[in-house]
C-alpha cells in the first residue's frame, strides 16, 4: 500500500507539450484558464507554454474582466495564431495591445474586432501588411474604419472571404466597390446600417464577387431594386439576403430571388397581412395557406 500510494501522480507530473497542452487545456473555455493560471506559478507557467502554442484565442467571454496587461502577457510569445476574437473587449483594447500580437502572427485566418472602438485606422492597416492568409474580418461597429484602410486591406487580402463592415459609417461607395473588385473570393459581405451605401456598391459587389452567398444590405437606404436585379442575374450562389429597412426594395424583385430558395428576412407583402390579420382579430386560419 506504501509502495502504491508514492507513486501516485499529480496532474503537472503528465507531459506538458505531449499531453497536457495538445489534450487537455485545448478543451478548457478561456474563463478556465484564467483561472487556472492562478492557482500556483507551475499552472501559470504551463498557461503560458499553451497559450504560446494556441492556435485560437478567444476573448469574447471573459473580455470585459481581463486586464489589459494580462491580454499582453498572454500572448507575448505566441506566433501562430491563426484565429483572434476580441469581441467584447471595447472597454480596454487599443492599438498599443493589438499591434505587437497582429505583427508577430502571420498566420491569422479569422479576426474579430466586432464592437473595438478604441482601436484606429492604424490597426487594420498594420491586419493588412501583417496578414496575408486572412480569410474572415469582423469590423462591425468600427466607426473608425475609412476609405484608406479599407483600400489597404483590399489590397493585400485578396483572399477574403468574409468581411463584416456593420455600421461602418465613414465608409462610401467608393471604398466598398474598391474592396469589390480586389477580393474576388468574398462569399460573405455586411455593409448594414450605413446610409452612404447606395446602388454602386451593391452593383459592383454582385458583378465582380461570383461566389456570393450571404449579403447584409439591412438599413441601406439608398439601395432600391436596380442593383438587386443585378445581384438576381450575378450571385447565382446566393443563400441569404438581409434587405430590412430597404424601403425601396419591392417583392417584384425580391420574389425572383425567392423562386431559388434565397432566404430573404422580410417576408412577402400577403404573408404580413395575414400575421397582421391574425395580431389584430385572433383569426388563424389563413395562416397556412401556401403564398
Amino acid at each position: 500500500m506504501e509502495g502504491s500510494a508514492s507513486c501516485r501522480y499529480q496532474l503537472l507530473d503528465l507531459p506538458w507539450e505531449d499531453v497536457l497542452v495538445p489534450h487537455v487545456l485545448c478543451f478548457l473555455p478561456m474563463h478556465h484558464l484564467v483561472i487556472l493560471q492562478r492557482v500556483s506559478k507551475q499552472f501559470q507557467a504551463l498557461i503560458h507554454v499553451y497559450l504560446a502554442n494556441c492556435r485560437s484565442f478567444d476573448l469574447s467571454q471573459v473580455g470585459p474582466c481581463i486586464p489589459k496587461q494580462a491580454f499582453c502577457n498572454m500572448l507575448r510569445d505566441n506566433k501562430v495564431l491563426q484565429n483572434l476574437t476580441l469581441q467584447n473587449c471595447s472597454e480596454w483594447v487599443t492599438d498599443k495591445e493589438l499591434l505587437p500580437v497582429i505583427g508577430q502572427n502571420h498566420h491569422l485566418q479569422h479576426i474579430d474586432m466586432n464592437g473595438c472602438d478604441r482601436l484606429s485606422r492604424q490597426s487594420l492597416v498594420a491586419v493588412s501588411l501583417s496578414c496575408a492568409h486572412l480569410k474572415h474580418l469582423s469590423l462591425a461597429h468600427c466607426e473608425w474604419v475609412d476609405s484608406l484602410s479599407l483600400r489597404s486591406l483590399a489590397d493585400h487580402c485578396v483572399g477574403l472571404e468574409s468581411v463584416n463592415l456593420t455600421a461602418c459609417r465613414q465608409l462610401k461607395d467608393e471604398a466598398v466597390c474598391y474592396l469589390a473588385r480586389k477580393c474576388l473570393k468574398l462569399k460573405s459581405l455586411s455593409v448594414a446600417v450605413n446610409a452612404n451605401i447606395s446602388d454602386v456598391s451593391v452593383e459592383e459587389v454582385a458583378k465582380n464577387c461570383p461566389q456570393m452567398e450571404h449579403l447584409d444590405l439591412t438599413g441601406c437606404l439608398r439601395v432600391r431594386n436596380e442593383s438587386i436585379r443585378t445581384v438576381v442575374e450575378y450571385c447565382t450562389k446566393l443563400q441569404s439576403l438581409k434587405v430590412n429597412h430597404c424601403h425601396n426594395i419591392t417583392e417584384t424583385t425580391l420574389g425572383l430571388l425567392r423562386k431559388r430558395g434565397v432566404e430573404i428576412d422580410v417576408e412577402p407583402p400577403l404573408q404580413r397581412a395575414l400575421v397582421l390579420l391574425q395580431d389584430v382579430v385572433g383569426f388563424a386560419p389563413f395562416i397556412n395557406l401556401q403564398i
